[in-house]
């Protein structure tokens, strides 16, 4: 390592920058003022060349150029489908396209969604796995343009004796063991390896930690002992086994190798340190890196990456750390090492453990990609929103450096140059969310319109995540019909809603005095698969019967109660819901509003035969409604029914029927007897 001493006078510079950086955003109270191009306007490593020298450079250039102008256009043989494919739009009422085969199986729920796609993924992976054990069965090749992906793979070693070129095939077919072992028996042979088939051995170890992969399709052992705990144990067992062999272990086959070389290049200590720095051999891969200077070789830009990027690791203090970063970028400055986007959002990415020091040298390291023209992906700005942004504590600051991100890249289409791009999108809206801003929520969300940039909302899970922040904000912030809009625009074609999501918009439904969409809302529960949360249940039912609406709307609401009574009694081959006395009081009095008393009447009944007890005010309404209809024998049952609970409200209600209803004498008899019964009991 260079010593602190020995660090150019630029590092000085960075740092003085670093405060008038920080006197600016004090100044104007804001993270970022005016747009991105104004604050990238400062470089301080020195790895440009003057202005002067690049335009007398972009003049030769200019001077040197020639127009050719090609004989015809050349089509690739894709661009028919291409052109196809552009004329039509996605669907928001149909599933994901990869479910479509099949409607039965279209995937409802998040949960079902995964489970379907491991599925397909583990019967191509069974498939593949098949084809390229048994390739003499498919030699035939119809397709055109050819896959290549889609025919058989070289599995099976075939060359048996001892030679490079058999160690070569072991090295292609990532055969870690086997590989080692040919070697082994090159050496003892006498037999020189050339380096560059060293080289590629030495990769192959540090890659897979000196293990075999896992052949992609390969079929796992059956488990034939039964008792879910034993599953779950050997699962558990087997993850622990898996996090052990892919540790860097001591004195491993690419360290050996690498010890028995005569002469070691860049290349070597390339292999070995980005392989220690994989798996987890921090304070071991700076040793190996100590070892290279030592031997007068100039490390290249990824290895350079992969120390600065597990910095943290190796140091305690936030100063220490930053110091460590420092020193690597100046060595580079030094051996004329030209660093790329992932250099700088590896140091971005680091400073993300670097407490308050991070965020002054975050944009520092902004300013030196303007001046290198290396343009921020969009993983650069996500760590730089994750290093400003902090979950404790939500404010204004936040929205802004995420406002001027947006503004600068509004309209502009992206390609995955870092596996952190994908992580973007989803990190914005959650910061909209938080900080409540549907207006920069719209934005982020125009932005993954944007082109083929929904692209980098990640895998099908993520993208569910984005959308659901999405969604949650929606119903928190946007009027109703607007919600209804972006409802039928996701759901289920780029979103399964959890029951909290259902429940935001049941929210958002009650807010904007529109109950009478929820018949509608409950189709889609059902349609969904989360009619079996019986706290989404009950408040769909709780909303519906809080209030009287109109007939036409009661009508609806009464259809609605019967089909979640079909839900609790446990249509359709599912289980059934634990009846509530919420849900039951719920039903009767939506039915009732409809004049549906016998409706009414079987629901009543569930109560005695689930052990709930009816309120006082449900048996009110149901006598007043079996006046309107006329329905005096059910005024009896309903009394009945009161003295079998031996409620309270027994006496008034046989007092109400023997003064409201036409009776018989024996009806009359029955009620007398039943009032003279609860008085005593009173």
């Amino acid at each position: 390592m260079v010593s602190p001493s020995q660090k150019p006078s630029v590092c000085i510079n960075m740092a003085a920058s670093g405060r008038h950086v920080g006197h600016y955003i004090h100044r104007n109270g804001r993270l970022l003022s005016g747009n991105l191009e104004q604050l990238f306007g400062h470089r301080s490593f020195g790895w440009t060349p003057s202005l002067g020298q690049q335009a007398a450079e972009a003049h030769k250039a200019e001077s040197t150029e020639t127009i050719v102008i090609p004989r015809k256009k050349t089509w690739s043989k894709e661009a028919v489908l291409e052109a196809l494919a552009s004329t039509v739009s996605r669907d928001p009422t149909a599933y994901k396209y990869q479910f479509q085969d099949d409607p039965y199986l279209s995937p409802r729920t998040s949960t079902e969604f995964k489970l379907y796609s491991l599925s397909q993924e583990s019967g191509r992976s069974a498939a593949k796995y098949f084809v390229n054990t048994n390739p003499k069965f498919f030699t035939k090749d119809f397709a055109e343009p050819h896959i290549p992906c889609l025919m058989p793979e070289t599995v099976s070693l075939r060359l048996e004796e001892v030679s490079e070129e058999a160690l070569k095939e072991r090295i292609s077919l990532r055969k870690v063991s086997a590989a080692v072992d040919m070697y082994d028996q090159l050496l003892q042979a006498g037999t020189a390896v050339s380096m560059e088939t060293t080289h590629e051995l030495l990769d192959l170890i540090c890659i897979y930690c000196d293990r075999d992969p896992v052949q992609e399709g390969a079929p796992e052992t059956e488990d034939t002992e039964g008792g879910e705990e034993l599953k779950k144990r050997r699962v558990r067992i087997r993850q622990t086994l898996d996090s052990l062999k892919s540790t860097w272990k001591e004195n491993n086959n690419a360290e050996r190798i690498f010890n028995m070389l005569p002469e070691r290049d860049l290349r070597c200590y390339s292999a070995l340190i980005r392989g220690m720095v994989k798996h987890g051999a921090y304070a071991k891969a700076f040793s190996m890196y100590t070892d290279l200077l030592n031997e007068k070789l100039t490390a290249d830009v990824h290895i350079f990456n992969a120390l600065i990027s597990v910095a943290p690791s190796v140091r305690e203090k936030y100063t220490e750390r930053w110091d460590l970063i420092e020193e690597l970028l100046t060595q580079m400055n030094q051996h004329k090492v030209q660093p790329n986007l992932l250099t700088f959002n590896s140091v971005l990415k680091a400073l993300r453990r670097c407490g308050s020091l991070a965020k002054i040298k975050s944009l520092q390291i902004l300013n030196e990609m303007k001046a290198l023209r290396i343009a921020p992906s969009l993983a650069s700005f996500d760590h730089l929103l994750a290093i400003f942004y902090k979950a404790a504590t939500y404010g204004q600051n936040t929205s802004n450096i995420l406002q001027e991100i947006v503004s600068e890249l509004n309209g502009s289409s992206f390609t995955c140059q870092d596996p952190g791009d994908v992580l973007f999108f989803t990190n914005a809206m959650k910061i909209c969310r938080e900080n409540k801003d549907l207006e920069l929520a719209y934005k982020v969300q125009s932005l993954v319109e944007v082109g083929d940039n929904w692209m980098l909302l990640g895998d099908p899970f993520q993208q569910s995540i984005y959308y659901g922040r999405f969604f949650s904000l929606l119903c928190l912030m946007e009027h109703i019909d607007a919600i209804m809009k972006w409802y039928k625009q996701l759901i289920p074609s780029l979103y399964y809603p959890n029951t909290q999501g259902l429940k935001d918009l049941l929210q958002a439904l009650d807010t904007e005095s529109r109950l009478d969409l929820l018949p509608q809302i409950w189709k889609d529960i059902r349609s969904l698969g989360h009619d079996n949360k019986l706290d989404l249940v009950e408040e769909v039912l709780t909303l519906m019967a809080r209030e009287k609406h109109s007939p036409e709307v009661q009508k609806s609401f009464a259809a609605c109660a019967l089909d979640i009574k079909g839900v609790f009694n446990g249509d359709r081959g599912r289980p059934s819901l634990e009846w509530s006395n919420s849900s039951l009081t719920c039903i009767t009095s939506l039915l009732l509003r409809d004049n549906m008393t016998e409706q009414a009447w079987e629901i009543m009944q569930l109560f005695k035969s689930n052990n709930r007890v009816p309120a006082e005010g449900l048996l009110n309404d149901f006598l007043s409604a079996c006046h309107s209809s006329g329905s005096p024998q059910r005024a009896v049952d309903l009394v009945q029914l009161s003295a079998a609970f031996c409620l309270p409200a027994t006496a008034e209600l046989a007092k109400r029927t023997l003064a409201e209803f036409n009776l018989t004498d024996e009806q009359r008899a029955v009620l007398s007897e039943l009032e003279s019964a609860a008085e005593t009991s009173d």
